[in-house]
């Protein structure tokens, strides 16, 4: 008899991202560091570390559990990581249990990191923040090829939503994509699996999770879509809704992608020969592509990425298209841009 259908999903799951990340890894032998001067540049290097995010709830619970199945009939090392937030009070014993029930399940290395949480783009920015500098610290300190994440389905329709309600355009309603961070990082396995499924699947093995209060509470705006947005719009809408969304993120990835590409190349056709912007030659640019190569100069010169939205391109952008002799924009990062003898200027200060 084989595993109940909600593991066999997740460990399916887990194992094509870890085929990938092993076809990836015989792929480039050469850069794998410190090689031994005598092996032969035939031979395949050594077996790659997959660490786990892993919060103790039930997402990242079957997530690890999936890891620790499969790993070793790959030949893939898999260690554990947990973040340790200090927001709520005994958060450190919480993360020492998780850190217990990861070492149980056969992971090694396993880490428990704490972070201090800041307060730049409000309490969920923050901590989002904090918690993949802390994953990229890990994963840079043990040599891991990549660092699993449990977000599911159900996570990927709230971030639509989400980047819907900012109005930050066709990026933002891409979601999370399933290979994220440098090098690709970051993988996914769980976004075409929704929430229940990696919940059942820690039942049927007797599981412990963990349940984050914040996740049920109504001063954070997530909290507040998963409770009451989605199942409203699942009242009026009917079901199916969380799987429209996952399908509108696929698909404004594929479109976004594109536009990027696009953007890339189109950005070298604008500069003169000093890299300035020109803004007749931005100007005849389809706007997609015009304001992609505005965010990525905007991004350069230092504003960041996670506080540069919408609204502030297209103030760079009516310099070019609604030129009236403005001032200059004032941008996150403490850029500035300004129009100047027909070229465009982004740079701090």
């Amino acid at each position: 008899m084989g595993p109940h259908p909600a593991v066999a999903a997740i460990r399916l799951a887990v194992r094509r991202v870890l085929h990938d990340l092993l076809t990836e890894h015989h792929r480039a032998p050469a850069a794998v560091p410190h090689a031994p001067a005598h092996s032969s540049p035939h031979e395949l290097p050594p077996p790659p570390l997959v660490l786990v995010a892993c919060s103790g709830g039930a997402d990242s619970m079957a997530l690890a559990s999936a890891l620790a199945f499969e790993s070793p009939k790959l030949g893939i090392r898999a260690g554990g990581v947990t973040v340790d937030h200090g927001l709520q009070p005994g958060s450190d014993a919480r993360a020492a249990d998780v850190v217990q029930r990861l070492r149980e399940l056969g992971l090694d290395p396993v880490d428990s990191v704490a972070v201090t949480v800041g307060r730049t783009g409000g309490p969920e920015a923050a901590a989002r923040d904090a918690r993949y500098a802390a994953l990229d610290t890990a994963a840079e300190r043990h040599g891991a090829a990549a660092v699993l994440l449990g977000h599911t389905r159900d996570d990927q329709a709230e971030t639509v939503l989400l980047g819907l309600a900012r109005g930050s355009g066709i990026r933002s309603l891409s979601g999370m994509a399933a290979v994220s961070g440098a090098g690709g990082r970051y993988r996914r396995p769980f976004l075409e699996l929704d929430r229940q499924t990696a919940r059942k699947a820690c039942m049927v093995q007797s599981l412990p999770v963990w349940d984050d209060p914040h996740n049920a509470d109504p001063a954070y705006t997530r909290s507040r879509l998963r409770h009451e947005g989605l199942p409203a719009l699942e009242k009026a809408l009917g079901k199916g809704v969380v799987e429209a969304l996952a399908r509108t993120a696929r698909l404004s990835r594929d479109d976004a992608d594109a536009l990027d590409s696009w953007a890339r190349q189109a950005e070298a056709t604008v500069r003169d020969a000093a890299g300035l912007l020109e803004c007749a030659k931005l100007y005849a640019l389809p706007p997609a592509v015009r304001r992609r190569v505005l965010r990525r100069a905007a991004i350069e010169a230092g504003a960041p990425a996670g506080s540069l939205f919408a609204r502030h391109i297209e103030e760079i952008d009516r310099l070019i298209t609604g030129w009236r002799g403005q001032g200059a924009i004032n941008l996150p990062g403490k850029v500035v841009a300004r129009r100047q003898g027909g070229r465009l200027v982004i740079r701090q200060g």
